[in-house]
C-alpha cells in the first residue's frame, strides 16, 4: 500500500483496503509495537469542531509512542484569526511535526495544504467536502459485521453536504455488489458527480425521499445529522426532524440489520435505541482509533520517516 496524504476516499482500491483492514485488526487485537512511532509528532490542526476524530487521531498516535501538538479551534488561537493564510500556516507548521491532521470549513482545502506541506497531511473533514478517515472506520465496522458484500446500504440526511456520506460513497464503489439506497429531501440529494462515479463505475444506486418505506429495505441504515453549520436556517428549520430513527422505526427495520451513525447526533436516533443490539454507532466510533493507528502505521511505513 503506498500512500503519503490522505486527501479523498478515491485513493483507496480493495486491495489497499483489505491491507488497511487487515493492520486494524492487528491493532484491535493489541498486536503493535507500542514505541513504532517514538519521536514522531502529530500534529491535530482543526479550524472546526471535534470530538471523536481529533481524539482518535491523537490516541492512535499517542498508542503508537508518538506525541501530539494540537490546537482545538485554529480559526480563533492559531494566526488564522491575525489573517494568516492557510498556505502560510502549513509552511510554518510542518516544520514543527512529521505529520498533519486537518480539519477546516472549505472544500478543498486538505488538498491546498498537501501541496504546501512536506510532511504528510491527512484531511479530517474539508466542509462539506470528503471525511475520508470516517468513512474508512464506517466500512471496517461494516465489513467487522457482514461478511458477505451482497447487501443494501441506506444512507439517509442532508446528502448534497454531509462529508462522511461523499467518502463512504466512494469507499462502497470499490463493491460492485454492494447497493447503495440514498434517502434525502429532493434538495438535498447526494451531487451530480457521485452520480456520474457511480455509472461510470457501475455502482449499484437509488434515491427516494420515502424514509419509512426505504428503512424497510436496508440491512445497514447510515444514519446521518442534518448540519446545522451548512445549511441557511430556513433549511435546517426545514429539514432538522425530517428522518427519525425512534421506537417506531425499530419496528419497522429488518431483525438482523445494523444502525450506524458517524455522530454526533442530535434527534435523528432516539436514546431508545442505544440499547437495541442493532444499534453499533458506539462501536463505529472505538473502531476509529484501531483504523487509525492502522492509517499512521502505513503512512510512516511508506515515508520510511
Amino acid at each position: 500500500m503506498k500512500i503519503r496524504h490522505v486527501i479523498s476516499a478515491q485513493q483507496f482500491d480493495k486491495d489497499m483496503l483489505s491491507k488497511l483492514f487487515k493492520a486494524t485488526d492487528e491493532m484491535k487485537n493489541g498486536s503493535y509495537n507500542t514505541k513504532l512511532l517514538s519521536g514522531k509528532i502529530m500534529t491535530t490542526l482543526f479550524y472546526e469542531p471535534s470530538t471523536r476524530t481529533r481524539f482518535s487521531f491523537e490516541s492512535a498516535m499517542i498508542r503508537l509512542g508518538g506525541s501530539v501538538i494540537s490546537t482545538e479551534n485554529a480559526k480563533e488561537f492559531s494566526s488564522a484569526i491575525k489573517g494568516e493564510t492557510l498556505e502560510d500556516t502549513i509552511r510554518i507548521v510542518d516544520d514543527y511535526c512529521d505529520i498533519i491532521v486537518i480539519r477546516h470549513p472549505q472544500v478543498g482545502s486538505a488538498k491546498l495544504a498537501a501541496t504546501y506541506s512536506s510532511v504528510p497531511v491527512i484531511n479530517a473533514g474539508d466542509g462539506g467536502g470528503e471525511h475520508p478517515t470516517q468513512a474508512l472506520l464506517d466500512l471496517y465496522t461494516i465489513f467487522s459485521k457482514m461478511k458477505k458484500p451482497g447487501f443494501t446500504i441506506m444512507m439517509a440526511g442532508a446528502l448534497s453536504v454531509y462529508r462522511s456520506v461523499h467518502s463512504l460513497s466512494y469507499l462502497l464503489a470499490n463493491y460492485p455488489d454492494i447497493n447503495i439506497l440514498f434517502v434525502s429531501p429532493k434538495s438535498l440529494r447526494i451531487p451530480e458527480d457521485f452520480r456520474k462515479y457511480f455509472n461510470s463505475n457501475k455502482v449499484k444506486f437509488s434515491e427516494t425521499d420515502n424514509y419509512s418505506e426505504a428503512i424497510k429495505k436496508a440491512d445497514i441504515i447510515y444514519q446521518t445529522r442534518i448540519p446545522k453549520e451548512y445549511l441557511a436556517g430556513e433549511n435546517y428549520k426545514k429539514y432538522a426532524s425530517k428522518y427519525i430513527l425512534n421506537k417506531i422505526s425499530l419496528k419497522l427495520i429488518k431483525k438482523n440489520a445494523l444502525i450506524m451513525h458517524p455522530l454526533p447526533r442530535v434527534n435523528e436516533i432516539a436514546p431508545e435505541v442505544d440499547n437495541d443490539k442493532r444499534a453499533i454507532y458506539f462501536e463505529e466510533a472505538q473502531n476509529g482509533v484501531y483504523v487509525r493507528m492502522a492509517l499512521l502505521k502505513m503512512i510512516f511505513d511508506n515515508a520510511k520517516l
